[in-house]
């Protein structure tokens, strides 16, 4: 080429070209995984932002249950992901339970993951089966202590926040009452209702129609205050507990090493829609308040509940495998 070197030529062509940017962010479908069954409240809460996420960031929402040992399944799928925004887990108590709870995970919570933003909460109530004759957390550990391992407590799951928010107030009050895990809190409220477990542990406004109907018996809820729709039922703290004050929670994740821009696009759009009607609206149905944090808040908040929750389940004593 007239004695100019190709390297050169190729060089100056290069030096030349317009520059190369990065796509938009997003640049294709957004895949929500959601680690739990269908028609769980996650689930719905999954599907109820995907639609004003499409209209916010133009493209579709795709929501994808992965159920299975105890999340754990699908919050391998997301670990695995590529790291480029368009995986999203929904994940809840058990995602900073498990690490402290089991022996082996083919992920690593506090690394594998970017926090979003958390999304939502719910205080949690202990009901009674109305043949139990107790009608405060007083008379529940008295009955408990005068029959030590006869009461059995009712919970969504093992490593749940419902199962360690049992076994932290069994430990606080020097009570042995005996875990019995559920495949859900629906099928948890169903045996209790039955008769076949004493105590039901799960989201308060889940059981408020069985308080209604005098199916049930609110004993105890687990919030710092007194909840609007069981007024006249205390708190674990109020109770002789101080302190006292476990929530379950929900929030969204993406793989490590996503793009601090498009972390930051999901986190800002979350946060919009949980502020809509028909956001809360539809999330207040299943005994959900929207409680956003964005991502920076929400991240210091997965590291202390990681920290706090290790040394509750070392505390209890409660390993799962």
């Amino acid at each position: 080429m007239n004695g100019i070197p190709y390297c050169v030529c190729a060089g100056l062509a290069l030096a030349l070209a317009p520059p190369l940017h990065a796509q938009p962010y997003p640049s294709k479908p957004i895949r929500i995984i959601a680690p739990f069954a269908p028609g769980a409240g996650t689930d719905t809460l999954a599907r109820t932002l995907a639609l004003p996420l499409t209209k916010a960031l133009g493209q579709n929402i795709i929501v994808e249950n992965r159920p299975g040992a105890g999340t754990v399944v699908g919050t391998e799928v997301a670990a695995r992901a590529p790291a480029d925004g368009h995986t999203v887990l929904i994940i809840a108590n058990s995602f900073t339970i498990n690490p402290a709870v089991r022996s082996r995970l083919p992920y690593d919570a506090g690394r594998d993951f970017a926090a979003v933003a958390r999304l939502a909460s719910t205080p949690m109530v202990f009901a009674v089966h109305p043949s139990v004759p107790v009608k405060s957390l007083k008379e529940l550990i008295a009955l408990a202590r005068a029959h030590p391992g006869a009461l059995t407590y009712a919970t969504s799951g093992a490593g749940t926040g419902h199962h360690l928010a049992g076994e932290l107030f069994s430990s606080l009050a020097k009570i042995d009452m005996i875990h019995v895990p559920y495949n859900g809190g629906g099928p948890a409220t169903i045996a209790v209702l039955g008769g076949h477990t004493s105590i039901l542990l799960v989201n308060v406004l889940s059981v408020v129609p069985f308080v209604s109907a005098g199916r049930l018996r609110p004993i105890a809820v687990t919030a710092p205050e007194r909840v609007e729709v069981m007024k006249d039922v205390p708190t674990v703290a109020e109770s002789g507990f101080p302190g006292f004050d476990t929530s379950i929670w929900f929030g969204a994740v993406v793989p490590a090493g996503t793009p601090k821009e498009s972390i930051a696009r999901l986190s800002t759009e979350i946060l919009r829609a949980l502020q809509l009607a028909e956001v809360t609206d539809v999330i207040a149905k299943i005994g959900l308040n929207a409680a956003g944090l964005g991502a920076p808040e929400f991240d210091a908040f997965l590291r202390a509940e990681l920290r706090n929750n290790e040394k509750v389940a070392r505390a209890v004593n409660l390993r799962i495998d």
